[in-house]
């Protein structure tokens, strides 16, 4: 489900340091593992002096609670919506690449759920729209997790009020 992106967004002022518009290199929703230095990997741009990079793990507690393990159900519109985001998060930023994936399905503790990376000029636009996107990925897109906790109890988080 992974795919590569289109460039999308709109081209950024005249001090950007680079021509045309970001580039999203990568978007996806995927049942398999995530590869964070494919992510890094393809943001890479010439024009770059910074990529942040985000990587969202599997942790052991929640909410004073042990986790086991979890899965991740993705809306079948969850990857158009992720692509919309990203689009909309980018868009006018002098950015020059980003990629974001998301893992769907059965995760254990330590498992990479979410990978955002941004190339862009500089670290503080990098980091901006890294954190951006991924307030905007968790707010938005139609991905649910179901949480199992060690006391044999669970919870759906994200999932439409």
């Amino acid at each position: 489900m992974i795919s590569p992106g289109a460039g999308a967004g709109a081209g950024a002022g005249a001090d950007s340091g680079r021509d045309g518009p970001p580039v999203v290199r990568l978007v996806g929703v995927s049942p398999a593992p995530l590869d964070v230095t494919a992510v890094y990997d393809a943001v890479q741009a010439p024009g770059a002096g910074a990529v942040a990079l985000f990587v969202g793990m599997v942790r052991d507690h929640d909410g004073g609670k042990g986790v086991t393990h979890l899965a991740y159900t993705a809306h079948p519109t969850a990857e158009a919506v992720l692509r919309d985001v990203v689009a909309g998060v980018i868009r006018g930023e002098p950015v020059h690449a980003v990629g974001v994936v998301h893992r769907v399905g059965d995760l254990v503790v330590g498992d990479t759920a979410v990978v955002v990376a941004v190339a862009s000029g500089h670290r503080r636009l990098a980091f901006t729209i890294c954190q951006r996107l991924i307030d905007e990925i968790k707010a938005t897109v139609p991905i649910w997790k179901h949480q199992v906790f060690a006391d044999g109890s669970d919870e759906w988080v994200g999932t439409p009020q």
